[in-house]
């Protein structure tokens, strides 16, 4: 016989992703072990298959099915932290552009995962784990993007960031160096996505604005106004104007040899009552290739002033 346990989540647990409400419970589970259930439905809320990204509510029913103390006592966890080389640990301090007792920004920089880099590699959870068991990554940016990124230092900050997501009141715009003009220099598109990850029909929003142009190159701001995956690099291949340095969604060979020109470049949000606003400072590799093809590098005011009306 199957054996089978339900849990009511507490009150102290409510909006809280499933994933993390099952590594709280259940110190000994390993992320890979928490998706493979997931995926299999043993693990459901209210009786409803979901994904690890789930927020669950105080009063929400977790079944557990095919449960065994012994067989969760068996889930193998390291409890050594991944070694951080000294240069990847200076690295990721002087990126830090701000950080308070609740959370730091940092300005991350491009080649790095945010998460799950493997043995190898070394991503910036890898480093702030190795900082303290306390950090979490709220929101993730793809390897080759550059940008800001948000890190909670205590679980009342990941978990109201976490919030503040889903409810969409954060505000994120990248700037993003394309190959090629947009027909309309100034838009919204309303995209749909059919990818496995996304459920059918699933509509992605975006607004862009076009800064500055050079021959068949574009200088883009863009504000999603929905969260899936590549939604940015989507929506240029759309427009014709790919990212540059985008190898999965290029249009042809001529950039791939470069670094993906996608950052993300400014946040907006307000927590404790404090409105912060946050500009990441642009990459070598951004300015370096506007020089050598003449486009011009927009003066900071002139974006301040475009963020403002976008």
């Amino acid at each position: 016989m199957t054996d089978q346990i339900k849990i009511i989540v507490s009150k102290i647990d409510d909006e809280t992703r499933i994933d993390r409400w099952l590594k709280k419970r259940f110190s000994l589970l390993t992320q890979s072990f928490i998706e493979n259930k997931l995926r299999r439905g043993l693990i459901r809320i209210n009786h409803k298959k979901i994904r690890s990204n789930y927020i669950v509510l105080a009063g929400d029913i977790v079944t557990i099915t095919e449960y065994s103390g012994t067989i969760f006592s068996k889930i193998k966890i390291s409890k050594s932290k991944k070694f951080i080389p000294k240069r990847i640990s200076i690295k990721f301090q002087s990126s830090i552009i701000y950080e308070s007792s609740d959370f730091i920004i940092l300005n991350k920089w491009t080649g790095v995962s945010t998460q799950g880099a493997g043995k190898i590699d070394i991503s910036i959870n890898d480093i702030i784990k190795s900082i303290s068991e306390e950090y979490n990554l709220v929101h993730r940016l793809d390897k080759d993007t550059s940008g800001l990124l948000i890190i909670a230092k205590n679980y009342k900050s990941a978990k109201f960031f976490s919030k503040l997501f889903r409810n969409h009141e954060v505000e994120k715009i990248y700037l993003a160096i394309c190959q090629g003009i947009p027909k309309n220099l100034n838009s919204t598109v309303k995209l749909k996505m059919s990818k496995k990850s996304f459920s059918q029909n699933s509509q992605t929003i975006t607004k862009y604005k076009t800064v500055n142009t050079s021959k068949k190159l574009s200088l883009m701001l863009y504000k999603p106004l929905t969260g899936k995956t590549h939604q940015l690099r989507i929506v240029s291949k759309y427009l014709n104007c790919p990212i540059i340095g985008d190898k999965k969604y290029s249009i042809n060979d001529k950039y791939l040899r470069e670094q993906l020109k996608l950052n993300a470049y400014f946040l907006k949000f307000v927590f404790k009552n404090h409105q912060f606003e946050f500009k990441s400072i642009i990459p070598k590799n951004f300015l370096e290739f506007m020089k050598n093809n003449n486009l011009v590098a927009p003066k900071d005011n002139k974006l301040i002033n475009l963020l403002k009306i976008f």
